[in-house]
């Protein structure tokens, strides 16, 4: 039983020669023949179709693109001449410095971005009037302290009174905008109980 199991499988091999019968190897070459043609199947002819349809369609999409940036209309920009001139005529906190120029916008951002928050209703009209005509003579102050600017000159208390001006009327606007929320939540309740 210590035979080596590769050394009897040899044997038996040996003894075994398998033959084919004849014809066996012209019969198998004529099905593989026609199974598989002697052709390819991608041609030079295919390969120059597809190329073409390719570039066919690229130009096509190509034509579209040209026409639809040909006929949209260009955007006239229209200038504000009193803008323009009021800029010119005087100095502003934010043209003395970047950074004066940044706080500026950030208080003015804030403050029309809270104005757009405004909900105005009949219920709380007249709350809302009030801080209006607050805003409205503290705009009209920041406007004399601009033209104060111009005439005298920057000068610390000047800026420091612009900005002021500018934090006033954003509290301003955050406390009405916190009254408001107030108002609504006790009708709110009002109306639940």
């Amino acid at each position: 039983m210590g035979q080596d199991l590769r050394e009897i499988f040899k044997k038996e091999r040996a003894k075994q020669k398998h033959n084919l019968k004849d014809g066996h190897m012209a019969r198998f070459e004529d099905k593989l023949n026609q199974t598989m043609p002697a052709t390819p199947k991608y041609t030079a002819k295919f390969r120059y179709k597809v190329a073409a349809s390719v570039l066919l369609m690229l130009s096509i999409s190509l034509l579209i693109y040209v026409a639809k940036t040909k006929n949209t209309p260009v955007q006239p920009t229209i200038v504000d001449a009193e803008k323009v001139t009021k800029s010119k005529d005087g100095i502003t906190l934010g043209a003395l410095s970047p950074d004066l120029k940044k706080i500026e916008d950030y208080y003015k951002v804030n403050i029309n971005l809270e104005l757009a928050q405004l909900q105005v209703s009949n219920d709380n009209k007249t709350l809302v009037d009030s801080y209006m005509e607050r805003l409205a003579e503290l705009h009209k102050e920041y406007q004399e302290l601009n033209t104060e600017l111009n005439t005298i000159g920057p000068n610390d208390q000047l800026i420091s009174a612009l900005i002021n001006n500018l934090q006033l009327r954003l509290q301003l606007l955050q406390k009405l905008r916190k009254k408001l929320n107030e108002l609504k939540s006790t009708q709110n309740e009002t109306i639940n109980v």
